[in-house]
């Protein structure tokens, strides 16, 4: 999957395509009945498929650290989408200067002048431009006049309920790991490289790998059990930690997971990890000694969550 970052990279052979734009958080089960008609209508035409998305997203730039917390990470997303099968990937700088954009420049300088788009599948609920004054009739209109078509995207339920990326959140939040795979269609997880910490699980007779979530906070905060699989294809059982890490004095979010029988340095590979099920919030121990003992507490109540089967339906 091509890769643009910006209007300003677009070229005469990025001109001729169906697209479709939004956060794409996630690439859950709904988001991958919208790529399913951009790639039907792609093949159709005999066009490439082109998903457009923004960093940071619309709500992170307006909300700041009061956005809800990311699904994905911006690498995340684009693996995903490269699995989809889509062809190319346009991330557009959501900045004051595209905020500021009237909902006609917006149609002109990117469906028409950078993309000539010939077929549009968006949300009849999507708006754009400043002060969110294009919507989904506006697009239609514009697509009549200009010669390229708009529809819906098709809607995606499950249990009645629209599948969205905030739904998801919440079963996260509630620790639903099997709603989360069904909204989904996969187990939850966090892929990162994997960075040198403080050595500290180490000393504590407890290796962990540790990756860093960057600015954008995880959805989860806790003890796990996990199953991670590293660069090499291996798959194993852990437990993991997404927190601060209080006792220790941390002020940034990390991952850190320990391995089943597994210790060797992974260092800047990555490293992803499915979550199965919650073990415990974080917390501040007194000290490290504490904090010791209640590790080896979680990694017997991990070993046990696995002795019984549990989440043997994924690995």
């Amino acid at each position: 999957m091509e890769l643009i970052r910006g209007l300003h990279n677009l070229r005469g052979e990025h001109r001729g395509c169906v697209a479709t734009i939004g956060n794409f958080d996630g690439v859950h089960m709904g988001h991958r009945r919208v790529l399913q008609q951009v790639k039907d209508k792609a093949a159709q035409l005999d066009v490439p498929s082109v998903v457009i998305v923004f960093e940071p997203q619309p709500r992170e730039f307006f909300a700041g650290a009061d956005a809800p917390p990311r699904l994905t990470r911006f690498t995340e997303k684009f693996r995903l989408l490269e699995a989809e099968g889509i062809d190319r990937l346009l991330c557009l700088s959501f900045n004051e200067r595209l905020r500021s954009l009237s909902a006609d420049a917006f149609v002109q300088s990117l469906l028409l002048q950078g993309l000539d788009v010939q077929h549009f599948v968006v949300g009849d609920d999507f708006r754009f431009g400043c002060d969110r004054s294009g919507d989904y009739a506006m697009l239609k209109a514009a697509g009549e006049k200009y010669g390229f078509t708009v529809v819906n995207t098709a809607t995606c339920l499950q249990d009645h309920a629209r599948i969205s990326s905030s739904r998801i959140r919440e079963a996260l939040a509630a620790n639903d790991f099997d709603m989360a795979v069904q909204l989904l269609g996969r187990p939850y997880r966090v892929t990162g490289r994997v960075m040198q910490g403080q050595q500290l699980g180490r000393q504590l007779g407890v290796p962990t790998a540790n990756v860093r979530m960057h600015r954008y906070p995880c959805p989860l905060r806790g003890v796990y059990a996990v199953c991670a699989q590293t660069e090499s294809g291996d798959w194993l059982q852990g437990v993991a930690n997404i927190g601060i890490r209080p006792t220790v004095g941390g002020s940034q979010p990390v991952l850190e997971a320990h391995l089943f029988g597994f210790n060797q340095q992974i260092y800047r590979q990555l490293l992803s990890v499915e979550f199965k099920h919650f073990i415990r919030p974080e917390q501040k121990f007194s000290g490290l000694e504490a904090l010791k003992q209640q590790i080896f507490e979680d990694i017997e109540q991990a070993r046990r969550f696995f002795a019984v089967g549990c989440g043997a339906e994924t690995r």
